[in-house]
């Protein structure tokens, strides 16, 4: 024990030590957060300048209840009820006599409006939209009956999405009109009713009362096991790949020749998984420290309960175990570290099979799928993390039933790594095998 202990804290200490692990603990999670931080900052610095809409409409009746919509739409998210700010873009329609003799040449025209910023963009109404057509055999619905927007923006147009409440709207009080309703009575009828996402109730198995459901935020059943996952995917990723290569270079200069000559090959492998793990622990510190106060200044920190970091912590180090003992077998079993780098698909695959069936698993936690997933010792430490932060709740029981499965996964894992650790570390001239590795790991 004392010997691998040494082997750990001169791994550990030259590791913490480099510019790469420094640089690393910082660029990851500035390009993990780089997103939220532009999304933070266009919130707090939004585009408020006027955008002027054009509206042909070609049916000449809902122009003007469309324009009368997004107005009110406007007047109401343009400024902050609290500070009087500004959030939204002030919109500004005209209207535009359609030109059925010649609607691609109005097109155009209006297309070089928006080109030379004249205007934001422009919408067609079909002279079919107030009853559109049935859709084809293919399922396109006839441009008659469409309404197309037209604008020099890319993917992402925020307001596309902020006119299409307006246009139904519009196209809805246009109907009504011609049904004969009256237009005071518009905004009862077009009242939207919230539905609020709740969770199931339960009874608490002590007391036996019923425990009342609670509003169920998208922010907490996304944005919390997304980041904790993804999290916990980038440091046993960067920390275990980097080892692969590591004993491959130290085993090409022969280190290890030397080494063995004052530690058994298991002293050298559980030196450097312990160092492995250490060095997680240390990256994981920093990282759910600057997530707790970010969620701190947001007064989110609800959302974060620590038995939650309790399992991050618990599932981090049985996943660096397990794929830091495969990395040093697999590392002493290459020639060379570009070798090495050919077997790392073998050693990624068990983080990076749960990361592809994430989205199934975040829908429906619960699901027989889901369940079956996250009690697979390999993908244990993700899904089952992903399936805890939800906001829906898992069994009791199953956390714990995961956990001894990577118990005994850790364990064989570990013990299979050191057999081919000790036969391969000092084979030279040609990397093995994955049949001579699995022979390795057998037979001894």
């Amino acid at each position: 024990m004392n010997k691998t202990l040494i082997v750990a804290k001169r791994d550990y200490l030259a590791a913490i030590r480099s510019k790469p692990f420094l640089v690393g603990l910082i660029v990851v999670p500035l390009m993990g957060g780089s997103g939220f931080i532009g999304i933070g900052l266009m919130k707090a610095k939004p585009d408020i300048r006027e955008r002027r809409v054009a509206i042909v409409d070609r049916t000449g009746v809902t122009a003007e209840s469309i324009i009368s919509s997004a107005q009110e739409k406007n007047a109401k998210d343009l400024f902050d009820k609290k500070t009087g700010r500004q959030l939204t873009p002030r919109y500004v329609f005209e209207t535009i006599a359609p030109d059925d003799s010649a609607p691609d040449t109005q097109r155009l025209t209006l297309s070089d409006r928006v080109r030379g910023h004249q205007l934001f963009a422009f919408i067609e109404v079909g002279h079919d939209a107030l009853h559109p057509p049935a859709p084809d055999d293919s399922g396109a619905i006839p441009q008659s009956g469409r309404v197309d927007y037209y604008s020099n923006a890319g993917g992402v147009d925020e307001t596309r999405e902020w006119l299409d409440g307006p246009i139904n709207d519009g196209l809805r009080r246009a109907r009504l009109t011609k049904l004969g309703v009256d237009p005071a009575r518009f905004t009862d009828a077009l009242a939207v009713v919230r539905v609020q996402s709740m969770s199931l109730l339960s009874r608490d198995e002590q007391t036996g009362a019923i425990q009342t459901a609670r509003k169920k935020s998208e922010l907490e059943g996304f944005i919390v096991p997304f980041a904790l996952v993804m999290l916990l995917f980038m440091i046993v990723l960067t920390s275990s790949t980097s080892m692969l290569s590591a004993v491959a270079e130290d085993k090409m200069q022969r280190v290890y020749e030397m080494l063995l000559a004052s530690a058994s090959p298991f002293d050298l492998i559980m030196g450097k998984v312990v160092a492995a793990v250490a060095l997680s622990l240390t990256s994981s510190v920093l990282y759910i420290a600057a997530g707790l106060f970010v969620l701190s200044s947001l007064a989110l920190t609800g959302m974060m309960p620590p038995s939650l970091i309790a399992w991050f912590v618990i599932y981090l180090v049985a996943d660096m175990m397990v794929l830091a003992a495969l990395s040093a077998a697999m590392g002493s079993a290459c020639a060379s570290p570009n070798d090495a780098q050919h077997l790392a698909i073998v050693l990624i695959m068990p983080a990076l099979i749960p990361i592809f069936v994430m989205m199934p698993v975040m829908q429906d936690p619960n699901s027989t799928f889901s369940t079956v997933m996250s009690l697979i010792p390999p993908f244990t430490p993700i899904l089952m993390l992903l399936r805890q932060a939800s906001p829906t709740g898992i069994p009791a029981w199953q956390p714990f039933a995961g956990l001894f499965g990577i118990i005994l996964w850790t364990l064989a894992v570990t013990w299979a790594a050191a057999r081919i650790f000790r036969i391969a570390i000092l084979i030279q001239g040609k990397t093995a095998s994955i049949p001579q590795l699995f022979r390795w790991a057998v037979r001894g």
